[in-house]
């Protein structure tokens, strides 16, 4: 059974609807070599034929808020309609994936299909205000909601997501990431509290010419994660245990999002949570408390986050 999917885009400098839709549909060589994004066509071009294709998932539809961009991604990746406005697609998808980044405009983009009762998938972060999530909360839960960064599932990873208890107690967690802490934090965010049992406790400033947070963890871990602003491509993550020790630069887009993809997929075949509803929650939460500390140079605790 074919999962009719609608993709929608753009949001500057997030090439998600083509690496996402390439991923699921496959991808016209040609489109994607004049699509804009260089980056994504030399990774798809690295992979085999078996690896493109999402059990069930089909990209019919694709809106942007360029008519011109929207052709693109419909070239590059074999999708048949392209829609002039994003209601156009309520009711005549049976999923979403809202592959855009600017967190502000997520409610009022996926809100309207989750009332009609589609699957939606939205591209990290889901949303920094508390209002907003309260009202993406039973969507979660009811599992017709995901949301994370596909470094949840980074292939780098999967050594101490399997394996986290031969690092013995661990000490300290270290991150670091280009761009800033309200869009990028949510990478290392997932990409570490998926290998970890403990959970966050409080985050605090420390001082330094970028965006630098330490996050106590309940189990006496120390996370620190660091947004370094404009920077060399760097998405970065260390581990400290009594046991053992390793570091992992995350690297494989392609891998990540293919991973993310399919688990998207599993949540609509089994309609079940992909993520426990919680996790995402406390990730917002946490993104939440780090802004306040930065801003407002202090600890501030993840209960007085209130979701």
């Amino acid at each position: 059974m074919v999962t009719s999917v609608g993709m929608i885009g753009l949001s500057e400098g997030n090439g998600h609807p083509f690496s996402f839709s390439a991923i699921i549909n496959g991808y016209s060589d040609a489109g994607m070599a004049t699509s804009g994004w260089d980056g994504i066509y030399a990774y798809v071009r690295q992979r085999d034929a078996s690896e493109f294709g999402i059990n069930g998932l089909q990209v019919t539809h694709a809106w942007t808020q360029d008519a011109a961009q929207t052709r693109k991604l419909c070239d590059a990746c074999r999708i048949p309609h392209a829609v002039d406005r994003l209601e156009d697609l309520v009711g005549v998808v049976d999923a979403v994936i809202l592959a855009r980044d600017d967190f502000e405009n997520h409610a009022a983009m996926a809100l309207p299909f989750l009332k009609a009762g589609a699957h939606v998938f939205v591209d990290k972060p889901l949303s920094l205000d508390i209002d907003e999530l309260r009202a993406f909360r039973p969507y979660l839960d009811n599992g017709k909601l995901m949301s994370c960064s596909g470094m949840r599932y980074a292939r780098e990873l999967d050594d101490p997501r399997a394996n986290i208890s031969r690092y013995g107690a661990i000490k300290l967690i270290r991150g670091a990431i280009l761009n800033s802490w309200e869009k990028y934090g949510v990478h290392l965010l997932d990409a570490i509290l998926a290998c970890v049992s403990s959970k966050p406790v409080s985050v605090y400033p420390i001082p330094s010419g970028h965006v630098s947070l330490a996050i106590r963890m309940d189990d006496g871990a120390l996370l620190q994660l660091d947004a370094l602003g404009e920077c060399f491509r760097t998405f970065r993550v260390d581990f400290w245990g009594t046991e053992k020790n390793s570091s992992h630069e995350i690297v494989d887009n392609f891998s990540m999002f293919r991973r993310t993809l399919w688990h998207f997929g599993e949540s609509i075949r089994t309609g079940c949570p992909a993520i426990p509803p919680p996790q995402t929650i406390d990730i917002m939460r946490l993104l939440i408390a780090g802004r306040r500390a930065h801003s407002e140079n202090r600890e501030v605790r993840l209960d007085d986050v209130t979701i």
